[in-house]
Protein backbone atom coordinates (compact mmCIF):
# COMPACT_ATOMS: atom_id res chain seq x y z
CA UNK A 1 0.00 0.00 0.00
CA UNK A 2 1.28 3.43 -0.84
CA UNK A 3 2.27 5.84 2.28
CA UNK A 4 -0.81 8.04 2.98
CA UNK A 5 1.59 10.69 3.66
CA UNK A 6 3.56 10.62 -0.05
CA UNK A 7 0.02 10.86 -1.42
CA UNK A 8 -1.70 13.03 0.97
CA UNK A 9 1.02 15.49 2.34
CA UNK A 10 -1.95 17.50 3.74
CA UNK A 11 -2.70 15.11 6.54
CA UNK A 12 1.35 15.57 7.54
CA UNK A 13 0.04 18.61 9.96
CA UNK A 14 2.48 17.33 12.76
CA UNK A 15 5.08 15.20 10.82
CA UNK A 16 7.54 13.77 13.26
CA UNK A 17 4.21 12.40 15.25
CA UNK A 18 2.33 11.13 12.29
CA UNK A 19 5.30 9.40 10.77
CA UNK A 20 6.05 7.86 14.18
CA UNK A 21 2.51 7.01 14.29
CA UNK A 22 2.56 5.01 10.66
CA UNK A 23 5.90 3.12 11.48
CA UNK A 24 4.04 1.89 14.36
CA UNK A 25 0.88 0.50 12.78
CA UNK A 26 3.09 -0.81 10.11
CA UNK A 27 5.46 -2.59 12.58
CA UNK A 28 2.15 -3.72 14.66
CA UNK A 29 1.15 -5.07 11.31
CA UNK A 30 4.15 -7.21 10.69
CA UNK A 31 4.22 -8.69 14.10
CA UNK A 32 0.66 -9.43 14.70
CA UNK A 33 -0.69 -12.21 12.58
CA UNK A 34 -4.32 -12.63 11.15
CA UNK A 35 -6.47 -15.20 13.69
CA UNK A 36 -9.88 -14.75 12.62
CA UNK A 37 -11.33 -12.28 15.05
CA UNK A 38 -9.08 -12.78 17.86
CA UNK A 39 -6.20 -11.81 15.81
CA UNK A 40 -8.43 -8.65 14.74
CA UNK A 41 -9.38 -7.51 18.11
CA UNK A 42 -5.21 -8.20 19.57
CA UNK A 43 -4.31 -5.95 16.75
CA UNK A 44 -6.41 -3.31 17.48
CA UNK A 45 -5.35 -3.66 21.30
CA UNK A 46 -1.84 -3.47 20.13
CA UNK A 47 -2.81 -0.47 17.87
CA UNK A 48 -4.50 1.72 20.79
CA UNK A 49 -1.30 0.96 23.06
CA UNK A 50 0.93 2.46 21.06
CA UNK A 51 -1.20 5.23 20.50
CA UNK A 52 -1.14 5.96 23.91
CA UNK A 53 2.41 5.84 24.38
CA UNK A 54 3.71 9.79 25.53
CA UNK A 55 6.52 9.44 22.43
CA UNK A 56 3.79 9.97 20.07
CA UNK A 57 1.83 12.99 21.27
CA UNK A 58 4.60 14.82 22.86
CA UNK A 59 4.13 18.33 20.92
CA UNK A 60 0.22 17.51 21.94
CA UNK A 61 -0.68 20.04 24.97
CA UNK A 62 -4.21 21.04 23.64
CA UNK A 63 -5.71 20.14 26.72
CA UNK A 64 -3.92 22.68 28.55
CA UNK A 65 -6.18 26.01 28.77
CA UNK A 66 -4.98 29.02 26.36
CA UNK A 67 -2.14 26.53 24.49
CA UNK A 68 -4.57 26.83 21.11
CA UNK A 69 -3.84 30.58 20.91
CA UNK A 70 0.08 29.75 20.51
CA UNK A 71 -0.57 26.39 18.63
CA UNK A 72 -2.98 27.95 16.08
CA UNK A 73 -2.09 31.97 16.31
CA UNK A 74 -5.53 32.99 16.09
CA UNK A 75 -6.95 35.87 17.26
CA UNK A 76 -10.77 35.60 19.53
CA UNK A 77 -12.38 37.47 16.85
CA UNK A 78 -11.57 34.12 14.28
CA UNK A 79 -12.31 31.77 16.89
CA UNK A 80 -15.68 32.97 17.64
CA UNK A 81 -16.55 32.54 13.73
CA UNK A 82 -15.30 28.88 14.34
CA UNK A 83 -18.42 28.66 16.95
CA UNK A 84 -20.61 30.10 14.03
CA UNK A 85 -20.87 26.46 12.06
CA UNK A 86 -18.73 23.05 11.71
CA UNK A 87 -17.64 24.13 7.91
CA UNK A 88 -16.80 27.32 9.23
CA UNK A 89 -14.52 26.02 10.92
CA UNK A 90 -13.02 23.30 8.47
CA UNK A 91 -13.23 26.48 6.17
CA UNK A 92 -10.39 28.23 8.05
CA UNK A 93 -6.90 26.94 7.92
CA UNK A 94 -5.67 27.69 11.59
CA UNK A 95 -9.13 26.02 12.45
CA UNK A 96 -8.56 23.18 10.76
CA UNK A 97 -5.29 22.42 12.69
CA UNK A 98 -7.00 23.44 15.58
CA UNK A 99 -9.86 21.19 15.53
CA UNK A 100 -6.96 18.14 14.02
CA UNK A 101 -4.90 18.84 17.48
CA UNK A 102 -8.15 18.96 19.31
CA UNK A 103 -9.00 14.85 17.78
CA UNK A 104 -5.77 13.92 18.47
CA UNK A 105 -5.94 14.38 22.57
CA UNK A 106 -9.08 12.13 21.65
CA UNK A 107 -7.42 9.62 19.95
CA UNK A 108 -10.12 9.67 16.56
CA UNK A 109 -7.56 11.91 14.26
CA UNK A 110 -8.53 9.17 11.68
CA UNK A 111 -11.68 10.94 11.49
CA UNK A 112 -10.44 14.42 10.06
CA UNK A 113 -7.61 12.82 8.41
CA UNK A 114 -9.75 10.50 6.06
CA UNK A 115 -11.96 13.89 5.33
CA UNK A 116 -8.82 15.69 4.46
CA UNK A 117 -7.34 12.99 1.90
CA UNK A 118 -11.00 13.23 0.23
CA UNK A 119 -11.16 16.95 -0.12
CA UNK A 120 -7.17 16.22 -1.65
CA UNK A 121 -8.37 13.16 -3.76
CA UNK A 122 -11.63 15.53 -5.27
CA UNK A 123 -9.25 17.85 -6.56
CA UNK A 124 -6.80 15.31 -8.88
CA UNK A 125 -5.90 17.19 -11.99
CA UNK A 126 -6.08 13.49 -13.68
CA UNK A 127 -7.82 10.23 -13.99
CA UNK A 128 -4.55 8.54 -13.61
CA UNK A 129 -4.36 9.91 -9.80
CA UNK A 130 -7.21 8.91 -8.46
CA UNK A 131 -7.08 5.02 -8.71
CA UNK A 132 -3.84 4.89 -6.48
CA UNK A 133 -5.01 7.75 -4.58
CA UNK A 134 -8.40 6.14 -4.11
CA UNK A 135 -6.44 2.63 -3.35
CA UNK A 136 -4.86 4.12 -0.73
CA UNK A 137 -7.68 5.87 1.02
CA UNK A 138 -9.55 2.62 0.61
CA UNK A 139 -6.51 1.13 2.61
CA UNK A 140 -6.21 3.10 5.36
CA UNK A 141 -9.40 4.03 6.25
CA UNK A 142 -11.97 2.21 4.67
CA UNK A 143 -11.73 -1.61 4.40
CA UNK A 144 -12.06 -4.11 7.41
CA UNK A 145 -9.10 -3.68 10.31
CA UNK A 146 -7.65 -0.73 8.52
CA UNK A 147 -4.82 1.23 10.22
CA UNK A 148 -6.91 4.24 10.74
CA UNK A 149 -10.54 2.67 9.96
CA UNK A 150 -13.23 5.33 10.34
CA UNK A 151 -16.68 4.80 12.03
CA UNK A 152 -18.94 3.24 8.83
CA UNK A 153 -21.98 1.20 8.27
CA UNK A 154 -22.11 -1.84 6.44
CA UNK A 155 -24.24 -0.20 3.13
CA UNK A 156 -21.64 2.77 3.26
CA UNK A 157 -18.70 1.02 3.29
CA UNK A 158 -20.06 -1.42 0.80
CA UNK A 159 -21.24 1.31 -1.44
CA UNK A 160 -17.71 2.73 -1.18
CA UNK A 161 -15.55 -0.45 -2.23
CA UNK A 162 -17.71 -1.06 -5.31
CA UNK A 163 -17.06 2.46 -5.68
CA UNK A 164 -13.32 2.61 -5.73
CA UNK A 165 -13.31 -0.43 -8.22
CA UNK A 166 -14.25 2.03 -11.07
CA UNK A 167 -13.32 5.66 -9.12
CA UNK A 168 -14.45 8.92 -9.49
CA UNK A 169 -14.12 12.14 -8.02
CA UNK A 170 -17.23 11.29 -6.34
CA UNK A 171 -16.13 8.04 -5.04
CA UNK A 172 -15.94 8.98 -1.27
CA UNK A 173 -18.72 11.07 -1.19
CA UNK A 174 -20.96 9.10 0.64
CA UNK A 175 -18.42 7.79 3.17
CA UNK A 176 -17.14 11.48 3.77
CA UNK A 177 -20.47 13.14 4.33
CA UNK A 178 -20.92 10.26 6.76
CA UNK A 179 -17.87 11.10 8.44
CA UNK A 180 -18.54 14.86 8.50
CA UNK A 181 -21.94 14.26 10.18
CA UNK A 182 -20.38 12.06 12.86
CA UNK A 183 -17.51 14.84 13.58
CA UNK A 184 -20.26 17.75 13.46
CA UNK A 185 -22.68 15.88 16.01
CA UNK A 186 -20.27 14.88 18.22
CA UNK A 187 -16.41 16.37 17.97
CA UNK A 188 -17.67 19.46 16.75
CA UNK A 189 -19.46 20.40 19.82
CA UNK A 190 -17.03 18.68 22.20
CA UNK A 191 -14.28 21.13 20.50
CA UNK A 192 -16.21 24.20 21.10
CA UNK A 193 -16.56 23.07 25.13
CA UNK A 194 -13.02 22.26 25.51
CA UNK A 195 -11.07 24.46 27.70
CA UNK A 196 -8.53 25.66 25.05
CA UNK A 197 -11.24 27.15 22.82
CA UNK A 198 -13.36 29.02 25.59
CA UNK A 199 -10.29 30.54 26.90
CA UNK A 200 -10.52 31.84 23.47
CA UNK A 201 -13.96 33.12 23.91
CA UNK A 202 -13.10 34.62 26.92
CA UNK A 203 -10.07 37.12 25.36
CA UNK A 204 -13.19 37.87 22.88
CA UNK A 205 -15.09 38.80 26.19
CA UNK A 206 -13.04 41.02 27.55
CA UNK A 207 -11.89 42.80 24.45
CA UNK A 208 -15.58 43.38 24.20
CA UNK A 209 -16.26 44.87 27.43
CA UNK A 210 -13.08 47.63 26.52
Amino acid sequence: MENPLLLFPQLNISASEDKAHFRAMRSAGREEPQKGNTGAKQKRNRLSLLLQRPEFHAGDHLGKPGSLTKAASVSPEEAVKWGESFDKLLSEKAGLEAFTKFLKTEFSEENIEFWIACEDYKKSKSAQELLPKAKTIFETFIQKDAPKEVNLDWHTREVTRVAVGQPGRGAFEAAQRRVFALMEQDSYRRFLRSAAYLSLLRGHSRSCRV
